[in-house]
């Protein structure tokens, strides 16, 4: 697993912290919010966004999250068993947990190796019994200390123990205790933006995922639990509850760990050697065997593009859900209304996301951007939300024709605002404005017309998902990559879109008494350079303007001058 850490010190302030950054304040959602607000970086924000000294010594290895959820009362209470390998000497740790929620202890498992000389024996080590660990909560923080230093390279175990009701907030509910229309209980999770540690202890950070993970969530006995990873079976525990055992057998961000209790029904299905597995509640059983048959075509036009499935082993779980939807890894949830479309209106606006069901499509994607290739930090969102937003061109053009992929691609230009750069500030749990999901998708198609050979950009888009998946990463692997691959420095290109608010800017001075034209970039990216067609459509020339005026010759008039600006997301000025 590629974990990028800073290495700096975690300094724990005393004091509420706000630096004014305007961010937009953005819940996840599979198609986003239009409308931003602002939002002050915090004291809290500080503490969950740095990856501080306390987060930076250590490594995840693994989590086994067991709890008991009671909708009566709207209680969880349980433990977090986290192991973990050191990797600097240290007597502290940072996890994170919401402060509304009790810890009841944390216990250090492995406890103090003890040496003893014991005659005739000859010295032996010992393990002491568990300890309970002293902890500080600041904010969500909870700094956890060790009796003695811990050894960089040698592996530990705590039972972190809490308890409480988590809060609803947030667009999609964070956890949410609520009733289905029959009004049976109906509970779940949706946190990418409040953070997992809204209601489970953890290391609330992207950059360091579990290697794998056990969940296991005890229900009433007339619940069904549906948790990420592979099902292991169910345990009547004899006191009225049922515990649903789930293993995730890859890496997994803490986020997309989820639980979704209901009165659910299930039903299966194959893809070759991959199962399908779907829940509904009963009354929408018909409905989910119609709508979730087109999981069969989205998988396929994904792993034709990118390559398998990332998760086979604990293989792909549609669920519904009473929101739109969200890509928890392993069991994607669903609530669009068994509908084509995003909540039964074109998305797009250009007559084709009606052919199929956007939230499928979407959150699926996220399989493989988000999920399987995830970004180290929140700042980097577009290498989830834009790509995944560009592979539901991808998909369009695999179902539906290149044409109508191109079509579909520029239908989002309508929904870009270009007022903050889509890569936001780093290291203050800083979420990136809505442009990261449709400027990411146009510029990802830009770049595929500066590469301008649809079989090495298939090839390279495979290529990249292969060498970063499972992995965290940020921008500047991205870029570097793209660049070592095809020969090129895309580094000003990939700035001006990604760190820059303002699209380039074609600048063309027409002189019909000479018939040519002065062409140049104006970008606000030093020694930016990009290609771009020119021309007319059936007879394009490809340029290669710079920041300096050069100048071609054209028996065309400004009038009939085009740009291919379905192919460039860029504004033209003609002069």
């Amino acid at each position: 697993m590629f974990v990028s850490r800073s290495g700096k010190s975690l300094i724990a302030f005393p004091l509420l912290l706000t630096i004014a950054v305007t961010l937009f304040a953005q819940t996840r959602t599979a198609a986003p919010q239009t409308v931003p607000t602002s939002k002050l970086v915090t004291h809290a924000d500080m503490l969950r966004g740095e990856y501080g000294r306390y987060r930076a010594n250590n490594d995840l290895l693994f989590y086994h999250l067991d709890i008991r959820v009671d909708p009566e009362k709207k209680f969880v209470s349980g433990k977090n068993t986290i192991r973990f390998k050191m990797l600097t000497d240290d007597a502290r740790i940072q996890l994170d947990l919401y402060d509304n929620l009790k810890i009841d202890e944390i216990v250090f498992k492995n406890g103090a190796a003890r040496v003893q000389s014991l005659p005739p024996g000859g010295p032996r080590t010992e393990l002491a019994a568990p300890i309970n660990l002293k902890y500080t909560r600041d904010s969500g923080a909870v700094f956890v200390d060790f009796p003695e230093t811990l050894k960089a390279g040698r592996v530990y175990t705590i039972d972190f123990y809490y308890s409480g009701t988590p809060q609803t907030i947030g667009r999609f509910g964070g956890f949410t205790f609520s009733n289905d229309p029959a009004d049976r209980p109906w509970i779940f999770t949706a946190c990418e933006g409040e953070g997992a540690s809204i209601w489970w202890p953890n290391k609330d950070q992207w950059k360091d995922e579990p290697e794998s993970m056990r969940i296991s969530v005890a229900v009433p006995n007339n619940l069904t639990d549906v948790s990420n990873g592979k099902f292991l079976g169910k345990t009547d525990l004899g006191d009225g509850y049922t515990r649903w055992d789930w293993l995730v057998q890859y890496p997994i961000n803490n986020y997309n760990v989820s639980l979704n209790i209901g009165n659910y029904v299930h039903f299966d299905d194959r893809l070759g050697d991959l199962s399908l597995d779907f829940y509904a509640l009963p009354e929408d059983l018909e409905k989910a065997k119609k709508q979730f048959a087109q999981a069969k075509g989205m998988l396929k036009a994904y792993q034709h593009y990118f390559g398998d499935y990332p998760f086979k082993k604990d293989g792909y779980k549609l669920i519904q859900a009473p929101y739109s939807g969200m890509e928890h890894q392993s069991a994607v949830t669903y609530g669009n209304h068994f509908a084509n479309g995003y909540l039964e209106r074109d998305w797009t606006g250009v007559g084709i996301s009606p052919k199929f069901d956007f939230i499928i499509i979407h959150e699926s994607g996220h399989e493989w951007f988000g999920n399987s290739v995830t970004a180290a930090d929140r700042s980097d969102m577009w290498i989830h939300e834009g790509w995944t937003t560009y592979l539901e061109c991808v998909y369009v053009e695999y179902m539906f024709g290149k044409d109508d992929g191109l079509k579909y691609t520029n239908g989002y230009q309508t929904k870009v605002r270009n007022l903050q750069p889509i890569v936001a500030p780093r290291g203050v749990n800083a979420t990136p404005p809505q442009d990261m999901y449709f400027k990411g998708a146009l510029f990802i198609n830009t770049l595929r017309s500066v590469v301008n050979d649809d079989k090495q950009w298939w090839a390279l888009l495979k290529d990249f998902y292969q060498h970063f998946k499972y992995q965290t990463i940020m921008t500047e692997n991205v870029v570097t990559y793209f660049n070592q691959k095809t020969g090129r420095n895309l580094t000003p290109i990939f700035n001006q879109y990604l760190r820059h608010t303002a699209l380039p800017l074609l600048e063309l001075i027409f002189d019909e008494t000479s018939k040519s034209v002065r062409y140049r970039w104006r970008a606000d990216e030093s020694g930016f350079a990009m290609p771009v067609r020119v021309g007319q459509k059936d007879h394009w020339q490809t340029v290669q303007p710079t920041t300096d005026w050069q100048e071609m010759k054209t028996e065309l008039r400004k009038e009939d001058f085009q740009v291919a600006t379905d192919l460039y997301y860029i504004d033209v000025k003609r002069l």
